[in-house]
């Protein structure tokens, strides 16, 4: 649906983005990540017409974007950072001028609008002039301008901004709901968005491509190494000894160390103890009483005849169910690492079953998003990158270059 080919944006001192190269397919969200003057912005203007490359070519649906413009951004909708809204305009008007201006048909016009506001969640607003809209109803009416001509491709930049949470669920699941039919590239720097919403992930650095792949795959990419997390029960030795041996045959590197109790087990124990021997007491005392009007009062059942107080032994308390409680067992947990890729999980779980170590919890570690991120993007490199309107970027910080100034943006 989307062919991006060696794109590169030049500016005077340096290079906007450098040969950028992705392809997105039909019903696929992509998001698109980056630190602040990475090129984010000026990748997603060059995709939808408003910015010409300098090098390489971007096509929508095999048609060119710069060279066939006028029908390839007839398949694009595009939500810019700022919403394109004009504020003297009321919602319905803008909304039938947009929907004029991308060529929808004059009798689709009014249905179209309806269908707009019902969806974006704009009924009531509609004579309401866009001036006094709040900044969510802003981003709202922004979307909707994106989305009112049916695109066979969405372009989003950070379509989010501005809203509350409820307001953020429910663009999310339409932008879900849009992904099952349009190709959606959705620009945010908020990773959990990514992770709710993507089924790919782009992470754009200086100017760069630096990740291409599905959110939960990027992680083991990034470390070429293979680790579980899991709690064992059991004698802490035998445990020590059955994973020690094991790991270091296999080459495994394993780290063992202790669970602590979890807290309050003690404390609900103590109170329960405490009520059964005050009530064993009170037994003894009305049976030492006798049978005196006292005493029989304060039974539940008449005392026919008193019996001579006999000291028993103790009663001892029934065994815990699989002896999950005795001392010289504990929970045990381990962090398990390979070099490579190869799952060794399977192997592991027959290793402890065989040897009777019930295994409580076992999890495969991978870095989480914010890590992979943090690790692609804050990498030292002086390449002389500049980003959109001749602003240069230092560490993701945007610096002036003596060609103009501007707002910081992605």
């Amino acid at each position: 649906m989307l062919e991006v080919k060696r794109v590169s944006k030049r500016y005077d001192g340096g290079r906007g983005v450098r040969e950028i190269d992705f392809s997105m397919q039909r019903g696929e969200i992509v998001g698109f990540l980056g630190p602040n003057g990475a090129g984010k912005t000026t990748t997603m203007r060059m995709i939808t017409g408003y910015l010409y490359p300098t090098e390489g070519t971007v096509t929508v649906d095999g048609l060119s974007v710069h060279e066939e413009a006028r029908k390839a951004r007839s398949k694009i909708g595009y939500l810019p950072e700022t919403p394109p809204l004009y504020p003297d305009l009321t919602v319905e008007a803008y909304l039938k001028f947009v929907a004029k201006l991308r060529g929808v048909p004059a009798r689709e016009q009014k249905l179209r609008t309806a269908e707009m506001v019902a969806r974006l969640g704009l009924g009531g607003r509609e004579r309401q002039s866009i001036r006094h809209l709040s900044k969510g109803y802003k981003q709202r009416l922004g979307l909707a301008q994106a989305i009112i001509h049916k695109p066979d491709l969405l372009v989003l930049d950070e379509p989010t901004s501005g809203l509350d949470p409820s307001q953020i669920i429910e663009i999310r699941s339409l932008i879900r709901e849009l992904g099952e039919n349009h190709t959606v590239l959705l620009s945010t720097h908020i990773l959990q968005e990514v992770g709710a919403l993507c089924d790919r992930l782009l992470i754009i650095n200086r100017g760069e491509l630096v990740m291409d792949g599905a959110p939960d795959e990027i992680g083991a990419r990034m470390e070429n190494r293979f680790a579980v997390t899991l709690e064992v029960y059991g004698q802490r030795e035998r445990i020590e000894s059955v994973l020690g041996g094991w790991a270091g045959s296999r080459g495994i590197t394993a780290e063992i160390r202790g669970v602590p109790e979890p807290k309050g087990q003690t404390s609900e124990m103590e109170p329960l103890e405490s009520e059964q021997s005050k009530n064993q007491q009170s037994d003894n005392e009305r049976t030492l009483a006798g049978n005196g009007p006292d005493a029989a009062a304060a039974s539940h059942e008449p005392l026919a005849q008193t019996e001579p107080f006999v000291e028993t032994e103790p009663v001892a308390a029934p065994p815990q169910s699989l002896d999950l409680f005795a001392s010289s067992s504990e929970a045990v947990r381990a962090l398990l690492t390979a070099d490579g890729q190869e799952d060794f999980r399977l192997e592991l779980f027959r290793l402890l079953a065989e040897a009777d170590l019930p295994i409580l919890e076992l999890h495969k570690e991978n870095p989480t998003l914010e890590d992979v991120f943090l690790k692609l993007t804050t990498e030292d490199r002086a390449d002389g990158l500049v980003d959109k309107d001749g602003l240069g970027t230092d560490g993701g910080v945007r610096v002036e270059t003596g060609t103009g100034s501007g707002e910081e943006r992605a």
